[in-house]
C-alpha cells in the first residue's frame, strides 16, 4: 500500500471480527513500532502484546478505559509504556553531560512523545496490514494493577493501549467524530513563515 493511502485510511476502528491476526502481522507491527524516533537513542519505550485470554485479564485488571467497550473484542492488544529513566540515564552519559539527571532539562517529556510516535507507527502499520486499530487511554489509578497483573517493572508508565484486529465496521457510522466534526482547514492549522 502506498504511504499516502495508509495516512488517508488511518482511523480509529472500534468493532472487530473474531478473525485472528497472524503472528507475522503482529511481529511486523511491533518491529515498526521500534523504528520510531528516540531522543539520544534512549529507546525508552516498551510494549506488552496480549492475545486471547491475556486480553480478558487486561480488561479485568482495569477499572476505567477511555474507549468504547466494543474494542474489547479485538484479538490483539498492545500496551505501550514510556520509560523516563531510560532518558535520564542516557542523557547523564558523557556525550550528553546532564549528570544531575534533572527533569528540568526536559520542558517537554520526550519519553511520552517518542512513545506516542511509536503508537502512531503501530496504528499506521495495522492499516498497511489490512487491519483496524484503536488507541485508548488507561486511567492512572489502573497503572499499578496493570503492572501487577503482567509483571511490568515499576518504572514503566502505560501511556495507553492499542486494540488491533480485522475491522467489522463497513464504514464510519453517522455518529462518529469524522461525521459530526469536520477536519480543520489546512490554512487554520498550518502556517508558513509567520502565524
Amino acid at each position: 500500500m502506498e504511504f499516502q493511502d495508509v495516512v488517508r485510511r488511518r482511523r480509529m476502528v472500534r468493532k472487530f471480527t473474531d478473525e485472528p491476526v497472524s503472528d507475522e502481522s503482529v511481529r511486523r507491527i511491533m518491529r515498526n513500532a521500534l523504528r520510531g524516533p528516540s531522543a539520544g537513542y534512549s529507546q525508552g519505550q516498551a510494549f506488552l502484546v496480549l492475545r486471547g485470554e491475556e486480553t480478558a485479564a487486561f480488561h479485568e485488571s482495569v477499572q476505567q478505559l477511555w474507549t468504547n467497550d466494543t474494542a474489547k473484542t479485538a484479538p490483539v492488544l498492545v500496551v505501550a509504556f514510556a520509560v523516563k529513566d531510560a532518558y535520564l540515564d542516557r542523557y547523564a552519559e558523557p556525550d550528553k553531560g546532564w549528570t544531575d539527571r534533572s527533569e528540568d532539562h526536559w520542558p517537554v517529556p520526550f519519553w511520552y512523545i517518542d512513545t506516542g510516535m511509536a503508537v502512531l507507527l503501530i496504528l499506521q502499520t495495522a492499516v498497511d496490514e489490512g487491519l483496524g486499530a484503536v488507541y485508548f487511554g488507561i486511567a492512572e489509578e489502573d497503572f499499578d494493577r496493570v503492572r501487577e497483573e503482567f509483571g511490568v517493572p515499576a518504572d514503566h508508565v502505560p501511556i495507553g493501549a492499542i486494540a488491533i484486529g480485522h475491522g467489522a465496521e463497513e464504514d464510519v457510522s453517522a455518529g462518529a467524530s469524522p461525521w459530526t466534526r469536520k477536519r480543520r482547514p489546512f490554512e487554520d492549522a498550518v502556517h508558513f513563515g509567520r502565524w
